[in-house]
Parts: C-alpha cells; structure tokens; sequence
C-alpha cells in the first residue's frame, strides 16, 4: 500500500523539483561529522571508548535506553509512567540530543549507528509524546499511567495520530477514531 501511494504521489507531481537547504558539501560534513570528531579527539585519552570529548554510538544508545526505561514505562519501573515522569524524560532526552552533536564514529560501521541513534532518539520521543498525550493506563501489557490508572474504555479504542514538524521543533497530535471491522 505504502508503495502504490508513493508512486501515486510522483505521478501527480511529476513537476516536483527538490530544493535542498544544505548544498552537498555541507550535507557530505554533516554526514562526517562523527569521523571527524573522532580523529580529532582519538588521542586524548589511552582508552578510545572512555573521552570527555566525544561519546561512542553504543555509549548514547545505552543513555538513551536507560531514559526510556526508567521514564517511559519500561520494566525497571514495572511498565508505570507518569506526567511528571514523562515531563523529565522529555528533558534528558532534550540533553541527549545535544550530545548527539559530540557523537564519534572510528569506522563505518559506527557511523551507521551513530545515524541508527538519531532516528532512534526520534523514535522514542514519539512513543513519548504519544504516551503523554493519551491520558489513560494502556492495560494488559502496554503500559500503566500512575496518575490516569482506570481502564477507559471509551477513550481506549481509537488511535493516536502525530506530526513532527522539525523546522520549529514540534509535535502535532490527534485521536481518530476506532472501527471495528469485525464483531
């Protein structure tokens, strides 16, 4: 399905002319950024994995699923999450994506996940806000909200909708409605 509409949307565009913002030079340092900062700072300390000037992609993937599973209703916290716990996690992950600026990459393989991080990092703040946004417990198995800890069923069925808007950092969010196809 994803494929018709993507080809539906080229033929009723064809017109279409991208207009990057960065030129290419820009886009291929930005992609490098991450080996550059490791070869800059590689010798500062004896051991490559532990520098105050940069971070490892596997080092920020741990930080960042440490948030997630303490703020975000993971196991450690036996799937419960609040409103003020969310409002923190949203916070460390705003530090978080700070630091992705230090990341550092010694190889390709790095780099690869030094970009798995980033759209990682985006991943988990959806989940996030749309855990945020959706004021009930999601019972069995999902998730328990420790401020809205009943069962609505009325709210329950229907689906949470959501755009990030980059250019000014925001989300956009919306309930639509359930339907029951079968009975």
């Amino acid at each position: 399905m994803a494929a018709k509409a993507a080809i539906a949307y080229i033929l009723d565009h064809a017109d279409y002319k991208p207009a990057p913002k960065l030129s290419l030079d820009e886009i291929a340092a930005e992609l490098y950024l991450p080996f550059e900062v490791y070869e800059k700072y590689k010798v500062y300390t004896t051991d490559p994995t532990i520098n105050p000037n940069y971070i490892g992609p596997k080092a920020l993937q741990a930080r960042l699923m440490k948030i997630a599973d303490e703020y975000f209703g993971g196991c450690s916290t036996w799937y419960m999450t609040s409103k003020t716990m969310l409002e923190a996690g949203l916070q460390k992950l705003e530090m978080l994506k700070e630091d992705c600026n230090k990341m550092a990459a010694k190889d390709l393989h790095e780099l690869l996940r030094c970009f798995e991080n980033y759209h990682r990092i985006l991943s988990v703040e959806a989940h996030a806000r749309h855990i945020l946004f959706r004021e009930e417990s999601r019972y069995p198995g999902y998730y328990y909200r420790g401020d809205f800890n009943k069962i609505d069923d009325a709210n329950w069925k229907c689906f949470t909708n959501s755009v990030y808007h980059a250019d000014t950092n925001t989300w956009e969010f919306k309930k639509v409605k359930h339907v029951q196809m079968y009975p």
